[in-house]
């Protein structure tokens, strides 16, 4: 049974544009999922419908249905779906950046522990910032910035985390940091992730299950492993392809169907 469940939504911005159709896609219960696609595909659209983030756009879901353990999130607002459990990592304005470590942890809103038991566990899964938590947050490396952001994202005690373009602009060895630091809370915390990425190799190498984006409608999705041998993904997402490769013309024009393959 899903523990998230997005079904057919569509989003539709300022009254007149649609940005997304016919999405859905299922976060199970302790498990990581990769949402893939390009700029603009409707990653970033999509997490934030699930998130209560869409108002600040002027958008809303208005069609089909997203719920959390049955509980129905389409238009709600965002403290409302941080209340039921999911907590985002956005891509933008990640941090506080003229207040400290500390202080970015200390004025997350917390469900119910205490702040220095979750600090606590923060530092427990980020020990880099540990280190760093008397250092104004704008001082700190993309990775460093990365790590508190995701720390921020712990101290609301989430049953989902929802994290926005985890390696964008980070070195392969923060990358790598984190893919880690994920793998451990999940693990640890028996909490659920729903990573956004267009890094197939990123996600997917961490993820369970994946799915594939393509002009606000998903276009592939499968166990993370499979989706990895998939030629598609390879090609448009890895940078492989066999001895016939095609034109950058033909990449764009790939085909889209609900399943790529049975």
């Amino acid at each position: 049974m899903s523990f998230l469940k997005v079904d057919n939504i569509e989003v539709v911005y300022q009254h007149a544009i649609t940005a997304i159709q016919g999405v859905s896609l299922d976060v199970h219960k302790s498990q990581i999922t990769a949402l893939l696609g390009t700029n603009g595909a409707g990653k970033t659209t999509t997490l934030r419908a699930i998130s209560g983030f869409l108002g600040l756009d002027d958008a809303r879901v208005t069609e089909g249905r997203i719920t959390f353990q049955g509980q129905s999130l389409e238009n709600r607002a965002p403290y409302d779906i941080t209340r039921f459990g999911l907590s985002l990592v956005p891509e933008r304005d990640k941090v506080f950046p003229n207040l400290t470590v500390a202080e970015n942890l200390a004025v997350v809103p917390r469900r119910q522990s205490g702040e220095k038991d979750m600090l606590d566990l923060a530092y427990h899964f980020f020990p880099q910032i540990a280190d760093l938590s008397g250092r104004t947050a704008g001082l700190l490396s993309g990775g460093e910035r990365q790590m508190l952001a995701i720390a921020a994202g712990l101290m609301c005690e989430p049953e989902i985390l929802l994290i926005d373009e985890l390696s964008l602009g980070l070195s392969p060895v923060a990358v790598e940091l984190l893919t880690q630091s994920l793998l451990a809370i999940r693990k640890e915390l028996d909490i659920s992730i729903l990573l956004v990425e267009q890094s197939a190799h990123v996600a997917l190498a961490i993820a369970d299950y994946g799915y594939v984006i393509e002009n606000g409608r998903i276009v592939l999705d499968g166990d993370a492993e499979r989706l990895l041998k998939h030629s598609d993904v390879q090609e448009f997402y890895l940078g492989q392809s066999g001895k016939n490769r095609r034109s950058y013309r033909d990449v764009k024009q790939y085909r889209r169907s609900r399943r790529w393959y049975g």
